[in-house]
C-alpha cells in the first residue's frame, strides 16, 4: 500500500480500475484493487475513498512478488501501515501461510477484514487497528516476510526498521521498504539491500536481514 499526506489528485481515485464499488453502507469506494497473481489472480476489490489512501502501483507490485517467489510459500507476512493491503493480499494469493495487517484507520481496517472475507482468507490474516509504532511496542512474534510502507515525509521509516528488530523477524526474514524518492533510509546493519525499484515518487527496497554482519 502506498499512503502519503493528503493533497491533490489528479483523478480522485487509486490507480486500477477506478470504478465505484463497495456496497458497504456509509462508505465510499475510490476503485478497486486488483490482484495480480496466485489464488485470488484478478479478483478486485473494493478500495475506499480516502485521503492519500492508494495501492501500490501493479508494476511495482508484480516486480517485488517476482523476486519475492521462493520466498512465499508457507510465509508469514506482517504488513505495517497495511491500508489497502494490497501486498499482504498478494502474498496470500500466492502462498503465505499468515499475514498481519496493520492499519490504525477504523475504516480503512473494516474494508480490509471485508475484502479478507469476499477471498475466503479471513482464517488465514487478522486486521489489527492500531498505531504502527504502538503496534511494534507490543509483544513480538516473528515474521519471515514484513512490508513497510509508511506516510511520506513523517520520518516513520527509520523507527519502525528499528523496532522491527526487536523479535519481529525471524533470522533470514525479507523485508520490503517503500519510502520517497531522494530519501536514504536508515536501515538496521544487518540488513543486506537485495534489489530496489523506483516509480514516480516512490522507492521500494527488498532487504534481507542476515543473523552476522558480514566483514
Amino acid at each position: 500500500m502506498t499512503r502519503r499526506p493528503p493533497r491533490p489528485r489528479r483523478s480522485g481515485r487509486p490507480a486500477g480500475d477506478g470504478r465505484p464499488g463497495s456496497k458497504s453502507a456509509g462508505r465510499q469506494s475510490a476503485g478497486r484493487l486488483r490482484i495480480i497473481g496466485g489464488d485470488y489472480r484478478r479478483r478486485l476489490l473494493p478500495v475506499l475513498d480516502s485521503p492519500g489512501l492508494r495501492p501500490t502501483p501493479d508494476r511495482v507490485r508484480e516486480t517485488l512478488f517476482n523476486w519475492l517467489t521462493a520466498a512465499l510459500p508457507g510465509a508469514r507476512v506482517l504488513d505495517l501501515f497495511a491500508g489497502t493491503g494490497a501486498l499482504g493480499l498478494e502474498a496470500l494469493s500466492r502462498g503465505a501461510r499468515e499475514a498481519t495487517f496493520v492499519e490504525r484507520d477504523a475504516r480503512v481496517a473494516a474494508q480490509l477484514r471485508e475484502n479478507l472475507a469476499t477471498l475466503g482468507a479471513e482464517t488465514r490474516a487478522r486486521v489489527v487497528g492500531a498505531d504502527a509504532e504502538a503496534f511494534l511496542a507490543g509483544p513480538a512474534s516473528p515474521c519471515s516476510l514484513a512490508f513497510l510502507d509508511p506516510p511520506f515525509r513523517m520520518g516513520l521509516a527509520a523507527p519502525c526498521c528499528a523496532a522491527l528488530e526487536a523479535g519481529w523477524l525471524d533470522e533470514n526474514a525479507w523485508i520490503y521498504l517503500e519510502t520517497e524518492a531522494g530519501l536514504a533510509p536508515e536501515v538496521p546493519a544487518n540488513w543486506q539491500l537485495h534489489r530496489e525499484v523506483r516509480a514516480g515518487d516512490s522507492h521500494g527496497r527488498l532487504y534481507r536481514r542476515a543473523t552476522t554482519l558480514q566483514p
